[in-house]
């Protein structure tokens, strides 16, 4: 088990910031693929943002150019820098991880992650 811990969720106006990081130990950071999903009340979860074992990223649509998914191996840290807040952003973000080699569109694919954190709730208000 690969225990994943989220941080950094909170309350902001819209068209603020957050940052959420997502640690984990027990494991190396760079060569899993990662991912941030979200949950809003009485919605399905959804892939938002992903990062390969080679780095390589992908994002949903409706958070491109507003949300930047990066990692420190080193800390085995990853981040999820968000921009331009919408209220619609409103809801549990989770990150994932998994051994095995994704790209594309797979990172945002909920199916293919293994280890799940708790969640971190972010709330935008307008």
């Amino acid at each position: 088990q690969v225990p994943l811990v989220e941080s950094g969720g909170g309350s902001v106006q819209a068209g603020g910031s957050l940052r959420l990081s997502c640690a984990a130990s027990g494991y190396t950071y760079s060569t899993y693929s990662m991912g941030w999903f979200r949950q809003a009340p009485g919605k399905e979860r959804e892939g938002v943002a992903g990062i390969g074992s080679d780095d390589t990223t992908t994002y949903a649509d409706s958070v491109k150019g507003r949300f930047t998914i990066s990692k420190d191996n080193a800390k085995n840290t990853l981040y999820l820098q968000m921009n331009s807040l919408k209220p619609e952003d409103t809801a549990m973000y989770y990150c994932a991880a998994d051994s095995g080699y994704y790209s594309d569109y797979d990172l945002l694919s909920q199916r293919r992650f293994g280890y799940w954190g708790q969640g971190t709730q972010v709330t935008v208000s307008s």
